[in-house]
């Protein structure tokens, strides 16, 4: 899709972050746009900071885990602009550090919700829609934890691992069913948003985690080295270039490399060179 001018584009998770960048950039270039958060209050803010008011955009705020609710949204997009040509599936959310053994189902149930079947939901709801331009796209926000696995985010990396295998077989089924809708597969690096500090505490750690002091916090925020409007950029550029993978500022890259050339090696490698280790919950 080299043109975005008088594109619809709906975006979830458009209250902060690379949601809210990208909400501001596709207006600048005259998309129209329907907008998502579950932040009444970030998505006005959102809203507000959009540089050409004159063009229209429509706004719902909800729980992207409410099929209903996604259904409900992909609809009143394609009631207000007549079209829908592409939806950006970015809303999610993180757990604090918590190994396998401690996480509780009701956090794993909690992240797979939003991070997954919110992404699932959007895709399902706006690809029939989708498919009736002349040309389309999907694009689903994985991780780079999608393509590589970290100790103590089981749950987050779990979720981000079925995004991108979703990503890939439905791409593959576009290839042979409608060649002109591309899906795309994004998996950012560290992204310096709220997402650390905004998790979610798993259950039942409360007490362990509230020992974490600002210093701990600020060294795991230091891994964050790619603006939001960076990666909305890298996003952008992507669309229109129709990448199908996209990776997003050098730590993805990197990691990426390492997980294809060293598969079995990785884990060893990235505990040695990293602080990992640090960030270990003591049972």
């Amino acid at each position: 899709m080299k043109h975005l001018k008088d594109k619809v584009i709906s975006i979830t998770g458009a209250g902060s972050g690379i949601g809210r960048s990208l909400a501001m950039k596709l207006n600048a270039s005259g998309a129209k746009l329907a907008l998502n958060d579950y932040n009444a209050e970030a998505l006005e803010e959102t809203l507000s900071l959009l540089p050409n008011q004159n063009i229209k955009f429509i706004n719902q705020v909800f729980d992207v885990s409410n099929k209903d609710a996604v259904y409900s949204f992909a609809d009143e997009t394609m009631k207000s602009f007549g079209q829908v040509d592409g939806c950006i599936n970015n809303a999610g959310v993180a757990l604090g550090t918590v190994s396998a053994e401690n996480l509780s189902y009701e956090d794993f149930n909690w992240i797979f919700g939003i991070n997954f079947w919110g992404m699932v939901y959007g895709t399902k709801a706006h690809l029939p829609l989708i498919k009736k331009q002349s040309e389309g796209f999907i694009a689903n926000v994985s991780s780079i934890f999608g393509i590589t696995g970290i100790a103590y985010q089981t749950a987050y990396c779990s979720t981000k691992f079925a995004i991108r295998g979703f990503n890939e077989s439905v791409r593959m089924e576009m290839h042979v069913e409608s060649p002109h809708i591309k899906i795309h597969s994004i998996h950012p690096g560290g992204i310096k948003t709220n997402i650390a500090k905004d998790s979610k505490v798993a259950e039942g750690m409360e007490e362990i985690m509230a020992k974490q002091d600002d210093q701990q916090l600020a060294d795991i925020e230091k891994a964050f080295i790619t603006s939001p409007d960076k990666a909305a950029d890298v996003i952008i550029s992507g669309i229109k270039s129709k990448r199908e993978r996209i990776m997003i500022g050098p730590d993805a890259k990197k990691a990426d490399r390492l997980v294809r050339l060293f598969p079995e090696k990785y884990t060893d490698m990235l505990l040695k060179n990293s602080d990992l280790a640090k960030l270990r919950v003591e049972d």
